[in-house]
């Protein structure tokens, strides 16, 4: 039992510590020399959020920019034309819109391995900022204190403990001491401080396990049906996704784990008609393939993203 609790440990500090090299530039439409600026550079972690980074954005190009006096809550970010949602971690981002291929597990065949391998060296991941032209109909907007963003992060985890447990009390129920030390975590990426609150809310005393938080993000292209074909010729927003949500069980009837592939096959069938190969699409999750034999407890203990939830990214198989 220890050994297994120490591999946890080990697999939830890896996938902490996991980031990605970020090249920003500032958009030529707001910048006083067009585009010539020097981009802001940082590796950055994977389970953070962009929206920690608007004053250093601020503060790095306001010698560039047309309008100096902007105010921060203007600042966006957009890869590619897409706009990227202030409450979707980094990982997500850029597992749905980099367009780089995943890590595959060890037993994926050697071609695949080297794909991965080769587009690494589409890295850093380029994004744009502006301080201008906000998309108010596609982004929440942020304000200078961050409240905002502390709001959509704690209502988030609201969400996945109400999942977990069947009441969203052992997050309201944390002290101050307790709620401040776990945004306290999230804004300066600190392990030490994250770990005690996150163990407290993962395994409340006397409360059994009833759900795993899980989000599949599907992009549109996904969409099969007349309904999502309608759906998706009236959302021109660029790289709209459809986020399905479903109770997934711990265990299935017959009391054996659930698995990825058991899990997939029954919220999404049509791109996961088979619980053992992903044969249309393959579920990414923190920059790799996941294996649809793993269990989705298991996965929860070492693979959640800060707010609780496990934000799955489906991406369609050539």
């Amino acid at each position: 039992m220890s050994s297994s609790r120490d591999v946890t440990s080990r697999l939830r500090q890896t996938i902490w510590n996991g980031s990605l090299p970020l090249e920003i530039r500032l958009h030529k439409g707001d910048c006083r020399t067009y585009d010539d600026s020097d981009p802001y550079l940082i590796q950055y972690p994977r389970l953070s959020y962009l929206g920690l980074l608007i004053h250093r954005l601020r503060a790095f190009f306001s010698n560039k920019l047309i309008y100096p006096d902007v105010d921060v809550t203007d600042l966006w970010l957009e890869h590619e034309g897409v706009p990227l949602k202030w409450h979707y971690p980094l990982g997500l981002l850029y597992d749905l819109y980099s367009g780089n291929e995943p890590a595959y597990p060890n037993d994926a065949t050697s071609s695949k391995v080297d794909t991965a391998a080769d587009d690494q060296v589409n890295l850093p991941w380029r994004l744009t900022v502006h301080f201008s032209d906000y998309p108010v109909e596609h982004l929440v907007k942020l304000d200078a204190d961050g409240k905002h963003l502390y709001d959509m992060f704690i209502n988030s985890a609201k969400e996945a403990d109400y999942l977990r447990n069947g009441t969203g009390r052992t997050v309201m129920s944390l002290s101050k001491e307790d709620s401040t030390q776990l945004w306290d975590s999230v804004q300066q990426h600190d392990f030490s401080l994250f770990g005690p609150i996150n163990q407290k809310l993962l395994n409340p005393q006397g409360v059994n396990l009833r759900h795993i938080p899980i989000k599949l993000y599907l992009p549109h292209a996904t969409s099969s049906s007349k309904a999502d074909a309608a759906a998706k010729s009236k959302d021109k927003a660029p790289g709209s996704l459809r986020v399905v949500q479903a109770l997934v069980t711990p265990a299935l009837s017959s009391r054996q784990p659930q698995t990825v592939g058991t899990a997939l096959n029954q919220i999404i069938p049509s791109l996961f008609p088979s619980r053992r190969s992903p044969l249309l699409a393959q579920a990414v999750l923190h920059g790799a393939v996941l294996p649809l034999a793993s269990s989705v407890e298991d996965l929860l203990r070492v693979a959640a993203y800060m707010d609780g939830w496990m934000h799955i990214a489906v991406i369609m198989m050539a």
